[in-house]
């Protein structure tokens, strides 16, 4: 286009209405020809700005997706290790209960060899006065019990720490008889009869002061041997509820009186609101013997018992359904199975 019809200038006519005359607007060429390519320039730079920040977004949106898939592969993998921690732990835990029971085949042969022993030698008297001592502990589900409520999701870990020990307590008397019972049989075989009895009462003896050395609670603590409740999880008598069970119920007569597991302090004898009347006594080794739901208290704390010693009378207060002594022992502040140590 010519420079000339650039400069050419154009007569715009604006009519605003009927009323009013028209409006002359005159401008040039160039003008008309250069607002029209400025507002396409504006808008073409607009487009591509905004192009621009999409494919921005887009990219800082692809790399926060791609390090949430990180992270997320990465909790993945954490809880791959956990589930391996936990096969392992129970794969453990199978080989050890496998290898008790073959332990434990092993001393149900060593208790037939010493009751074909006993049946050869023993005499008739003084497997009667045997019998009389060693009252057999009969088992009651219809009988009263009673104790805390200790709800199952309350205890699993707990649980867990619990089998390990009882495991390792469960080993050890395993060596213990299996290391004392082919002994004593040799050596009941090497004297006479009346000697045989003898030295039987003094292992019989030496065990029991073995127990009371290491600070173990491991007397009975009732005469009655009616147990109506174990150590573990069990229906609880209120709620009827899965519940754990911290010790276990020994049915009797209000009134009958409770014997101290083992020498100790008392440390504490109070009142609750599960527990009712209630003995608690400090042993040697970080072992503790609790005595619930009692009706009478005939001890107080920082007193000095001794084994075998009346510390209360049996009852039914506190969270009971009955008259029975809730009987615990803790280990290192953690309830165990009181079998595992009373006789």
């Amino acid at each position: 286009m010519k420079k000339g019809s650039l400069n050419r200038r154009m007569t715009l006519l604006v009519i605003r209405d009927a009323q009013q005359p028209p409006k002359q607007l005159q401008c040039s060429t160039a003008a008309v020809i250069l607002v029209p390519t400025l507002v396409i320039a504006s808008i073409s730079t607009l487009v591509i700005g905004l192009q621009i920040r999409s494919s921005h977004i887009i990219s800082q949106m692809e790399t926060n997706l791609a390090v949430q898939s990180l992270q997320m592969e990465v909790t993945v993998a954490d809880k791959d290790a956990a589930i391996g921690r936990l096969r392992r732990e129970v794969m453990e835990l199978t080989n050890q209960a496998t290898s008790i029971r073959e332990r434990l085949q092993r001393v149900t042969e060593l208790e037939q060899q010493m009751q074909q022993f006993i049946r050869k030698y023993g005499k008739s008297s003084a497997t009667s006065s045997s019998k009389a001592a060693m009252t057999p502990l009969s088992w009651d589900a219809s009988g009263y019990t009673g104790g805390e409520l200790i709800t199952v999701h309350e205890n699993t870990a707990m649980l867990t720490r619990q089998a390990m020990d009882d495991f390792q307590e469960i080993e050890s008397l395993l060596d213990t008889v299996e290391r004392t019972v082919p002994r004593s049989i040799q050596q009941a075989n090497a004297v006479q009869q009346n000697l045989e009895q003898k030295q039987a009462a003094q292992l019989l003896q030496t065990r029991r002061l073995a127990l009371a050395e290491q600070g173990k609670p491991s007397a009975w603590p009732v005469s009655s041997r009616q147990m109506t409740s174990s150590f573990g999880y069990r229906s609880d008598p209120f709620t009827g509820k899965s519940a754990f069970h911290s010790g276990m119920d020994i049915a009797g007569q209000t009134g009958d009186p409770v014997y101290a597991a083992g020498a100790g302090t008392v440390l504490e004898a109070a009142s609750s609101g599960a527990r009712g009347k209630c003995i608690i006594i400090q042993h040697p080794d970080g072992f503790q013997s609790w005595y619930m739901h009692l009706s009478g208290m005939q001890v107080t704390p920082g007193e000095r018992v001794r084994k075998g010693q009346t510390i209360g009378l049996l009852g039914s207060t506190g969270r009971s359904t009955g008259p029975h002594l809730h009987f615990q022992i803790v280990k290192h502040s953690q309830p165990v199975d009181p079998l595992l140590y009373v006789q």
